[in-house]
C-alpha cells in the first residue's frame, strides 16, 4: 500500500484530532485539536476543498480563542492569590 504526502497529511490530522478527544486535561485537549485542525486546513488546502479549509480553519480559531481565554483566567487568579 503506498501513500503520498497529502494522503498522509490526512490520516496525520485524523489521528491528531482523534488523540485529542480522548484528554480529559481542558488545555492538551485544545493544544493538540488545535494541531490537528493545522493539518486538517493544510489537507483541505492540498485538495482544493473549501468546506474543509474553512470548517477547521474556524475551529483552530476558536481553539485558540479559548487558550487564551484560559491563560487570561489563570493570571487573573494568580494576580488575585497574589493580593490577598
Amino acid at each position: 500500500m503506498e501513500f503520498n504526502m497529502v494522503e498522509i497529511l490526512g490520516y496525520a490530522a485524523s489521528i491528531m484530532v482523534a488523540i485529542s478527544l480522548t484528554m480529559k486535561d481542558i488545555v492538551k485537549l485544545r493544544v493538540l485539536n488545535f494541531v490537528g485542525c493545522g493539518l486538517f486546513t493544510a489537507y483541505g488546502l492540498a485538495i482544493d476543498s473549501m468546506p474543509v479549509v474553512i470548517t477547521n480553519g474556524f475551529i483552530a480559531c476558536v481553539n485558540v480563542y479559548f487558550l487564551l481565554k484560559m491563560q487570561q483566567e489563570k493570571k487573573q487568579d494568580k494576580l488575585a492569590r497574589a493580593s490577598a
